[in-house]
């Protein structure tokens, strides 16, 4: 039986981190179901170019800042993004 082909890997442009992202999977991308604000989804797209893994943005609908502390003295992070690129699926929306 023939091994199945390895997903695409992708870097979390916020921690740096590895995911998949299922924007092309057969099913709804695990982001689809995180709750995000229409500004913090703003502030996403004007900041990163791509998409950000699960566990960021989990921990930014949490409140946590933009970017997390990764020691840099400039306050720069990885960079990232979530399904934010143009054409994608934006998260869902808390209601007001």
């Amino acid at each position: 039986m023939a091994a199945l082909p390895a997903l695409p890997e992708e870097r979390c442009p916020r921690c740096g981190g590895s995911f998949h992202c299922g924007i092309g999977d057969d099913g709804p991308c695990p982001c689809t179901g995180v709750r995000l604000s229409a500004a913090l989804q703003a502030q996403l797209r004007e900041r990163f170019d791509g998409c950000l893994c699960l566990a960021c943005l989990h921990a930014l609908a949490a409140g946590a800042p933009l970017l997390p502390d990764t020691g840099d003295s400039l306050g720069r992070g990885a960079g990232g993004a979530s399904h934010n690129r143009p054409g994608a699926p934006a998260a869902k929306e808390d209601a007001p």
